[in-house]
């Protein structure tokens, strides 16, 4: 891990997403916005595990929308959810494996809808890098005990099927 407040970059995040969701929790969202930076500590996030999850975009292959989840690690993936929400996801992994970490929650703000709204997150940033140069990125935050992270299954995946929807790949920090 980072020193506190370091950008995570590729070495970080090209991991596997089983490792480096659960290290996101106590990291800092960072976003620019009108000449300031707004750092909300991660809260809550799920892992998406490359083409044979069934909850994974990416499950059904390679397409326009899933590509820049098999691209480099530390790309936003940004998409439009019911045509009405944006969601937040930073890309893990190797190349051409597409694995992603959905951003659920940060600061005070819970769910991945509001996250993206409170920090103005559009389409825009969909395939940008994660860096202060995109006005979007990530810093280290202190490194956490396991203890104080809480594992459950992922939120509205019923689709996936039984096995898929149950794993336990949702991960958030339990109240102190």
């Amino acid at each position: 891990m980072a020193d506190p407040g370091q950008l995570l970059g590729e070495e970080f995040l090209k991991r596997p997403v089983l490792e480096v969701a659960p290290e996101l929790l106590g990291c800092y969202l960072c976003r620019e916005l009108d000449g300031k930076i707004l750092r909300w500590r991660i809260t809550e996030v799920e892992a998406y595990d490359g083409p044979e999850d069934k909850a994974c975009h990416a499950h059904k292959g390679r397409t326009g929308r899933t590509e820049v989840m098999f691209g480099p690690a530390g790309h936003w993936y940004v998409y439009f959810c019911y045509g009405i929400h944006w969601l937040l996801n930073i890309v893990t992994g190797p190349e051409d494996y597409p694995a992603a970490v959905l951003i659920r929650g940060a600061g005070e703000i819970s769910g991945p809808a509001r996250l993206t709204k409170a920090l103005s997150i559009t389409g825009e940033l969909n395939r940008r890098m994660a860096v202060p140069e995109c006005g979007l990125w990530i810093e280290a935050g202190e490194i956490l005990d396991r203890a104080h992270i809480l594992t459950t299954p992922r939120i509205g995946v019923d689709y996936a099927g039984p096995d898929w929807s149950r794993r336990p790949y949702r991960f958030l920090l339990r109240e102190s």
